[in-house]
């Protein structure tokens, strides 16, 4: 069997902490030579500016979004008005309120299906109205020639039509 007295599974590892040890100590001399030089200051001076420029600037975004935030009307298109501690007191009433709402939607839609049904069923008694008075009208019909057939059958005459059509005499 072959032993292999140089493998380190820890070499990599150690060799790149070694490469950061020596870029860190490379990049701390640079900078004790510029501080030395005078030339740190100016690029000091120039990130507290900066820096004091983004906190103003995030000041200015964050003041903006509070305002936002704060507005009624956003509340309410947002929705966040309703995760405010003094509107959680008025969820029962809300709920009321929707409850409300779908009840009225839903005798709205059932009073329309029998306002839709009384008219149907309105055109049919008219329908049958109107068969009942052309019944009437038959059976009187009916019976007023019976009646006259009855009568005469009893007088003994018998009842005919006519041969020749009625003439209109103008």
């Amino acid at each position: 069997m072959y032993e292999d007295t140089d493998f380190n599974p820890d070499r990599e590892r150690e060799e790149q902490e070694a490469a950061q040890r020596e870029e860190l100590a490379r990049t701390i001399r640079r900078e004790v030579l510029r501080i030395n030089r005078g030339e740190a200051d100016d690029d000091i001076c120039a990130d507290r500016e900066q820096e004091e420029a983004e906190r103003l600037a995030r000041e200015a975004e964050e003041a903006k979004h509070r305002r936002r935030r704060a507005s009624a009307w956003w509340q309410l298109f947002s929705g966040t008005i309703l995760v405010r501690d003094s509107v959680k007191e008025y969820y029962r009433y809300l709920g009321y309120i929707a409850v409300m709402f779908f009840v009225s939607i839903a005798m709205l839609f059932w009073s329309l299906r029998l306002d839709i049904r009384y008219a149907r069923l309105d055109s049919e008694v008219q329908l049958l109205h109107e068969r009942s008075i052309r019944l009437q009208e038959q059976c009187y019909r009916r019976s007023s020639h019976s009646a006259v057939v009855e009568s005469l059958k009893k007088r003994g005459i018998e009842l005919y039509d006519p041969l020749t059509p009625n003439e209109v005499i103008e």
